[in-house]
């Protein structure tokens, strides 16, 4: 009788918790009851543990939701950077925009540099921070973000249906890899203005400031428009190092030489070679 009682009980508050959207409490209810039995925990304890696992399984999927709608790039974050082949790169730096101050704040960012040297990578992890922090994000390609702005021009879209405008971090990759004309020239300027001081924009560019008119459409005024506001409240980081890929492809090189000369050694050669000896494992960047 006293069986059946628990198990009424236990029906009852399934349903309560399922009634207040509290899904994950209500189907882990009978393994946290036990597991808190097993500990002696006290009954507040136990309620303690029931919020945390729903709240913990919210996070998670809110987590998973903002990554699928913001397109970062997959795998690319702050702890798998390798500021080790950087080292003009400030990390301490980079660890303080990863605690999103400048996010709450409505400033920007510009990660500035030659191509391969990771700006893209930091861009999507400081956009991951930013998820974990509870942040909206949007990451686009200029020319993906252009494309876009020019399908929705005249639309009656509303704001909140367009990432790049109620994202609470927009992130433009790649600017100035292609000049761009008058009409996307003007498109980008209304987007920073609306932009301006209501949200955050992370720009990651092979071209120095100076050098922004020429992309814009040989636009210096224009350029200093959309300048004037972007820089207004924005952290600047010039990255002046080697090249990852160009690393990468010297690795590469060096692995197939040795591998041909190995080829044409005597087997007794081959086995005392230093490139014979197994290769230790190499961190990941």
């Amino acid at each position: 009788m006293v069986s059946m009682d628990v198990d009424l009980d236990l029906d009852r508050t399934r349903r309560i918790l399922g009634e207040l959207g509290m899904r994950e409490a209500s189907a882990r209810l009978s393994e946290l009851l036990t597991e808190c039995a097993r500990e002696e925990l006290p009954a507040h304890r136990l309620l303690v543990r029931v919020l945390e696992t729903e709240r913990e399984f919210r996070r998670q999927r809110r987590l998973e939701m903002g990554l699928r709608m913001a397109g970062l790039p997959l795998g690319r974050t702050l702890g798998n950077f390798d500021f080790g082949f950087q080292p003009t790169l400030d990390r301490t730096r980079v660890e303080l925009l990863g605690t999103c101050g400048w996010i709450r704040e409505r400033q920007n960012v510009l990660l500035q540099g030659p191509p391969g040297v990771g700006k893209t990578h930091l861009a999507a992890g400081l956009g991951m921070r930013a998820l974990e922090n509870g942040f909206r994000v949007a990451f686009y390609r200029l020319d993906e973000l252009l494309r876009t702005l020019k399908r929705h021009e005249g639309s009656t879209t509303p704001r909140g249906n367009r990432r790049y405008l109620s994202a609470s971090l927009l992130i433009i990759d790649e600017m100035g890899y292609e000049a761009l004309d008058a009409k996307e020239a003007s498109q980008l300027f209304r987007l920073i203005n609306d932009r301006h001081e209501r949200g955050s924009v992370l720009v990651t560019t092979n071209k120095a400031i100076r050098e922004w008119p020429e992309v814009l459409a040989g636009d210096a005024v224009l350029a200093s428009a959309i300048l004037d506001r972007f820089l207004h409240r924005c952290v600047v980081l010039d990255i002046r190092g080697r090249s990852y890929r160009l690393r990468d492809l010297e690795q590469s090189f060096r692995e197939r030489q040795e591998t041909i000369a190995r080829s044409f050694l005597l087997p007794e050669e081959a086995a005392s070679s230093p490139a014979a000896a197994p290769a230790g494992k190499e961190g990941r960047r």
